[in-house]
């Protein structure tokens, strides 16, 4: 479990193919604390950690799965990746409740400055069987992107915005996010859970 407050971006420093999976490993500043089995977020997918050499980097592994849902597939040696550790159960829940279950991708449509933040603008593929299970966005809700818990303005059928204050446009990779990017998108499991019972309701 999650919150979408990200710690860290990390860098990959090498991608290794392996039939269907890719192991990525990366580095941050954190490295020395995480262990074998430990959950982390990886641009909002939650990934195991599965090798720590001790050199200041470690490895998980994206099966066939998460990278045809996710935008794992497209990282590249020197990418940035968003990082959460999972949620401690003392602490506050500072963003929202997040599984690190992505449900698809979004394209950046486009990037408007305004008054010192940014707003972002992303259309995803609109199934309209999974729109009645809650996989939507509604005005002021929460959505996840590459692992940032966000408000949603402007919710349309297929596309939202996103204001990005400054300093999470420093210290996640929304800097390099710019029309034509691909980013993960988790909607809101509260959304999701509700539209579920309704269809048993009916």
């Amino acid at each position: 479990m999650f919150s979408g407050i990200v710690e860290e971006a990390a860098k990959v420093v090498n991608i290794t193919r392996d039939g269907g999976n890719v192991h990525l490993t990366l580095t941050c500043s954190f490295v020395n604390e995480l262990k074998i089995d430990q959950s982390v977020a990886h641009n909002g997918v939650c990934l195991t950690v599965v090798n720590l050499p001790g050199d200041d980097t470690y490895t998980v592994t994206a099966i066939q799965e998460t990278l045809d849902r996710s935008n794992l597939g497209d990282l590249k040696v020197g990418d940035l990746v968003n990082l959460e550790r999972s949620m401690l159960m003392n602490g506050r829940l500072d963003g929202h409740i997040v599984q690190g279950h992505v449900d698809c991708t979004a394209t950046c449509q486009s990037v408007e400055e305004v008054d010192g933040s940014r707003y972002y603008l992303f259309r995803y593929n609109v199934d309209k069987e999974m729109a009645r299970k809650g996989y939507v966005t509604v005005e002021k809700g929460s959505v996840t992107v590459n692992g940032v818990s966000l408000t949603v303005c402007d919710s349309e059928a297929d596309s939202f915005r996103v204001a990005i204050i400054p300093y999470t446009f420093e210290h996640t990779n929304f800097k390099n996010i710019q029309p034509g990017t691909r980013v993960n998108i988790e909607f809101d499991i509260i959304g999701k859970y509700l539209s579920r019972l309704m269809e048993f309701a009916k």
